[in-house]
């Protein structure tokens, strides 16, 4: 196959959309775009798996972590207005896959400690997207000069570099220990 400069493309090559990032800028609005959806749809997922889980702790973790999620919403709206754009959700590949399989931990288990602790590495998994995501968005601000908007995603990614060290405790601590009973 031959592109447009008749030069031939490695194999393998991945040819851009139509409506593919131009620039750093358009790539972390399209960043954004995907956040936003991932974090509407944790919120819901969130009161799922807090009505899933057996332990009081973690129970109050998902808990604590939905109302937390809802201000992140709300925060990343305010990323947008920073940025003089509209905040939009554009479906989120990866986090729809992240939640599916926190879903078919619930469907797949009965309820109890081994659950509960698969139910905190699907988090677990849910966080580190998250923290990749936020300190990935937070450095493309820094570097286009968005101050604001930089700020307010180093909020959010403290917060769920936050979170994932409360999860780390509850199953090392106490959730794994009853799993592998």
């Amino acid at each position: 196959m031959e592109s447009k400069t008749n030069k031939t493309e490695p194999k393998g090559t991945v040819k851009a959309s139509s409506d593919a990032a131009e620039n750093l800028r358009e790539f972390l609005i399209d960043g954004l775009k995907d956040l936003y959806w991932a974090e509407t749809h944790l919120s819901k997922a969130l009161v799922k798996m807090e009505k899933n889980v057996t332990s009081p702790k973690l129970q109050e973790a998902i808990a604590n972590h939905k109302t937390e999620t809802d201000t992140q919403i709300t925060r990343l709206e305010s990323v947008f207005e920073a940025l003089g754009e509209k905040a939009k959700a554009v479906k989120c590949e990866a986090m729809e896959g992240l939640i599916k399989e926190g879903e078919e931990i619930m469907k797949e288990t009965e309820p109890g400690a081994v659950p509960d602790a698969a139910i905190i590495a699907a988090a677990q998994k849910v966080e580190h997207y998250e923290i990749a995501s936020y300190g990935t968005m937070a450095t493309y601000c820094k570097h286009l000069g968005e101050k604001e908007a930089m700020k307010l995603l180093q909020e959010t990614l403290a917060e769920e570099k936050n979170c994932d060290v409360l999860l780390t405790k509850l199953a090392v601590s106490e959730i794994n220990l009853e799993a592998a009973e």
